[in-house]
């Protein structure tokens, strides 16, 4: 792809993160930090050439909302008059029905092309300090195009995330986005932040592996972000947190009980929908 004028406003892990994969593809990167600190060290490392201003945002082809839901919304309504017709604007917020109907209606508007983004992919650190030019590579994107977007804008925004190293596109509506993200990623989230709860859980050096370090990785969270996350998803989350709950239940009866048979079935059931899942997505 030509050299691209590509705008970040986030600088946080994953907006700077974007913003050194793009800028070692050769794209010219400018960024935006509500911390000026942040914004300093993005300048002085070279994660950004420049500095995103209201000025010179018209000459992005490209800009990435790397903010919080609510955030992502008030910015490009902000921006949304400055902003060129050529321009593609995506978000990288981890929920779509709360991003993508307003600045689906912001970009007709004023006549430019939004495309709700999802990048599968992070760490258990944030901050602009732990971003990563390879963070990206290999990852699935997600995107959420309004209705009979078109095509070649979806090419163009495509071919940036493929400069970027992302691998697989995923396309699909702001419903589904939020219905599968609720179980794959929020729901587990929800699990490892309660499960690390335990009293027990102070007690447990040099009696814990690898199952130990798999549950928690994702206890260490940002606060923050995750309420709004999952306030944004309270519907999807909480359906998922009600069937978890009932089925935690079904173990904990037959344990009470003594009911080997049927604790026995649970397991099996569980050890049989995870080989037939891995066995799909292999085939």
């Amino acid at each position: 792809m030509d050299r691209q004028t590509v705008g970040v406003i986030g600088l946080g892990l994953m907006g700077a993160s974007l913003c050194r994969a793009l800028t070692a593809a050769g794209h010219r990167v400018l960024g935006l930090d509500a911390d000026e600190h942040v914004q300093r060290y993005a300048l002085l490392t070279g994660t950004v050439e420049g500095e995103l201003t209201e000025e010179n945002v018209s000459e992005c082809a490209f800009l990435f909302l790397a903010l919080y839901p609510g955030a992502a919304v008030e910015t490009l309504r902000r921006l949304a008059p400055r902003l060129s017709r050529r321009t593609i604007v995506c978000d990288l917020c981890g929920v779509k029905r709360a991003v993508c109907p307003p600045c689906f209606q912001l970009a007709e508007e004023y006549g430019f092309t939004f495309i709700g983004g999802h990048p599968m992919a992070g760490r258990q650190f944030s901050g602009i300090k732990y971003a990563q030019d390879t963070l990206y590579r290999g990852a699935t994107m997600i995107l959420v195009p309004k209705e009979k977007e078109d095509l070649f804008q979806l090419s163009r925004l495509r071919d940036l995330l493929k400069d970027a190293g992302f691998g697989p596109v995923t396309v699909t509506t702001a419903e589904k986005h939020d219905e599968m993200i609720a179980f794959t990623s929020q729901l587990a989230h929800v699990v490892s932040n309660a499960y690390i709860k335990s009293p027990t859980a102070r007690e447990h050096r040099s009696f814990s592996a690898g199952s130990y370090r798999d549950l928690t990785r994702v206890a260490k969270l940002n606060e923050t972000m995750w309420t709004e996350l999952f306030l944004d998803n309270a519907d999807a989350l909480g359906r998922e947190l009600n069937w978890l709950i009932e089925a935690l239940g079904e173990y904990r009866d037959a344990l009470k009980n003594g009911d080997a048979e049927t604790l026995k079935r649970l397991l099996k059931e569980g050890r049989e929908r995870k080989e037939e899942i891995d066995t799909e997505w292999k085939a």
